[in-house]
Order: C-alpha cells, then sequence, then structure tokens
C-alpha cells in the first residue's frame, strides 16, 4: 500500500515538472511577443498587484515568486529601470526596501493579464474538465497549506 502511494505521489510529481517544463515557455513567448514582458517580469508584477498597497519587501516577494532570490533582485532591477516598479524605503527596517508597482507598471500589468490568463487555457485549462482543474488546484492548496503548518510548528 505504502509503496503505491508513493509511485502515486513520485508519479504526480514527475508530472507537475514536465508540464512545467513544457507550459512555461510557451506563456514566456506568448507574453513577450504580445506584450514585451518576459514572464519573470509579468511575475513579479502580478505579485505587487495583488500585494496590500502594490508593495512587498524583497523578502516577501522572493518568496511569492517562482524565481530565485537573488534573480528577483536582478529583475525588479530591470522593472526599476523600465519604470515598471520603484523601489522605496521601508520604514519599520532600514535594512530593507518595498519594490512598489508604478501606474505605468499597474497599467502594463492589466494590459498584459488577458494574455497570460488566454495562454494558461489555450496550453494548460483546455486539456482539462473543470472538476479536474478545481482538484488539482485544491489538492496543490493542500500541500501549500501542510508546508506553511510544517514551517510553524
Amino acid at each position: 500500500m505504502a509503496t503505491s502511494r508513493r509511485k502515486a505521489a513520485a508519479d504526480s510529481w514527475g508530472a507537475i515538472l514536465q508540464v512545467q517544463a513544457a507550459v512555461v515557455p510557451v506563456l514566456d513567448r506568448r507574453l513577450r511577443a504580445r506584450t514585451g514582458l518576459p514572464l519573470s517580469w509579468y511575475d513579479v508584477l502580478l505579485e505587487l498587484n495583488g500585494a496590500a498597497d502594490d508593495r512587498l519587501t524583497m523578502s516577501e516577494l522572493g518568496e511569492r515568486v517562482v524565481l530565485s532570490r537573488t534573480r528577483v533582485s536582478r529583475v525588479v532591477d530591470e522593472l526599476v529601470a523600465a519604470g515598471l516598479v520603484a523601489r522605496t524605503p521601508n520604514p519599520a527596517d532600514a535594512r530593507s526596501a518595498f519594490a512598489t508597482l508604478t501606474p505605468a507598471g499597474a497599467k502594463r500589468f492589466r494590459d498584459a493579464a488577458p494574455v497570460y490568463l488566454d495562454a494558461i487555457e489555450d496550453e494548460f485549462g483546455r486539456h482539462l474538465p473543470e472538476r479536474e482543474l478545481r482538484a488539482i488546484a485544491a489538492g496543490l492548496q493542500l500541500v501549500l497549506a501542510g508546508r506553511d503548518e510544517r514551517r510553524k510548528g
């Protein structure tokens, strides 16, 4: 029984990795071609757009995006140079700064969002019935919740 469960877990994990490897480059190409934004930029803009006051500390941003911490810093520097994000001091901690979405960054994000969502539907969602999509999301949320619990405890 345990080996069957272990195999199912390994098979599921392998499928997640394969789907990510196949779909992410396509999403990146579509975003770049239609909006001029690389997927890494969109990822940062997405997280900032969803944050309170459209800002996160660099540490918070590093925890939320799918980039390495060093890559996050580099991408934020690129977004600052493009005028889409600003670095603002953190009054509560002089050693850290906020990455803050600018109005131009918010507009670029809003313009790119439909392209991103359409690409997700085309490359991922259309292959699965809605009930399966909901089950995948629910299952992966359980994994995240379990990891959060382990970190706290």
